[in-house]
């Protein structure tokens, strides 16, 4: 059965603080510079969501976009977009939101919800020249 590899792009607005409470001020604004900002600081993430696998020989698909669509907003989107990540989002109380932690927390929300033998791929767009991407 021949494989294949599908994407859906996706946006949220999210602002967000680097801050490591168990380390000093001053080498939190060394680490982290202006991300570092005590009144936060924003960005306009870009989510490429990638699902590779077998494709069906009933539908042509290797999964439905638009269930796809419909699970990344459902169990990404509506807790991420137009949030402050540090104090609105749960997942982030006791975690960075760096963009490498906003990676892999996205990966393990949705991962157990795509339907089986799919591999998935995340790469999210920090900025419009900054990415990063995981697999679980």
């Amino acid at each position: 059965m021949p494989r294949c590899a599908v994407t859906r792009r996706v946006h949220f607005n999210a602002a967000h603080r680097l801050h490591n409470p168990g380390r000093s001020a001053e080498w939190n604004r060394e680490t982290f510079g202006a991300c570092n900002n005590p009144n936060f600081h924003g960005h306009n993430y870009e989510l490429d969501v990638t699902v590779e696998g077998p494709i069906d020989p009933e539908t042509g698909y290797v999964m439905d976009l638009g269930r796809l669509a419909s699970l990344v907003e459902e169990r990404l989107l509506a807790e991420l977009d137009h949030r402050n990540l540090n104090l609105d989002v749960p997942w982030f109380r006791d975690l960075l939101p760096s963009a490498e932690n906003i990676a892999a927390v996205c990966w393990r929300e949705l991962a157990p919800h795509l339907p089986p033998g799919l591999r998935l791929r995340l790469r999210l767009w920090e900025t419009p020249r900054n990415y990063v991407e995981y697999e679980g």
